[in-house]
């Protein structure tokens, strides 16, 4: 199984936020354009646009509080450990995202989601997933929550404008999971905590790499591993777009 190794960046900003970044060749992630894994305890980035794409907020389970979303279009709400909210930007959107609790770590996610050509220029909107309403799955040794696409039966409520998946998978020490790959998808896995194998390859957040598989004509099985205590991973999927 043919698999690419991206490197991710860190990010240390004023004292308040630092994480990890995954810039690499847009070809090899789309639909995705980057993410950032981050850990925030007071307002960091002021009210700032986005057009052309999805900017979408995750915040882990383990987030000491929730972040207040605002945004130009009339959006205020507050993301809960757990959560997930979807900014469509389209057109053209500013929004803010601010811990609700100065002081207290928020430890998220922030994704940003390619739109095909035909929808880059469509009104902007919010998709908001609550915490209580993500799927989750008991499997052997595993749990997998489903913010967004698909694991097994389970399926996301949401339904966004580029079709993508978004599993946070948590291991016990030794668990093993098998995740599959559409055919036609791409899939890139994130190490949130912990060291997690895939494909028999060991990753760890601070080893500043994770594995990318590129999209190909044939499904595929994934495997993951916890090999040394505990670990969290977050695996995103889904059909590259074209780039014009």
């Amino acid at each position: 199984m043919s698999v690419v190794i991206a490197p991710l960046s860190r990010a240390n900003l004023g004292g308040h936020f630092h994480g990890f970044g995954l810039r690499t060749e847009a070809e090899l992630i789309s639909p995705f354009i980057g993410v950032d894994h981050y850990w925030m305890d007071a307002p960091t980035f002021g009210p700032h646009q986005h057009a052309g794409i999805s900017a979408v907020s995750y915040l882990l389970p383990d987030s000491e509080t929730g972040m207040a979303n605002r945004d130009s279009i009339g959006t205020q709400n507050v993301i809960q450990p757990g959560g997930l909210h979807w900014t469509t930007a389209g057109r053209g959107v500013v929004h803010e995202e601010v811990p609700v609790e100065t002081g207290k770590k928020v430890h998220g996610l922030q994704i940003f989601v390619a739109l095909a050509p035909s929808n880059r220029d469509i009104a902007p909107f919010p998709l908001i997933l609550e915490a209580q309403d993500v799927p989750v799955m008991q499997e052997p040794g595993a749990k997998v929550r489903v913010p967004l696409g698909s694991y097994r039966e389970m399926r996301s409520p949401l339904s966004p404008p580029t079709e993508v998946t978004m599993l946070d998978i948590s291991l016990e020490e030794g668990a093993e999971l098998s995740v599959s790959i559409a055919a036609g998808h791409c899939m890139f896995a994130m190490p949130i905590d912990g060291t997690v194998e895939v494909e028999a390859q060991r990753f760890n957040r601070e080893d500043l790499k994770l594995p990318v598989f590129p999209a190909q004509n044939t499904p595929r099985e994934v495997k993951l591993r916890a090999p040394q205590g505990s670990a969290n991973v977050v695996l995103f999927s889904g059909p590259p777009l074209p780039f014009v």
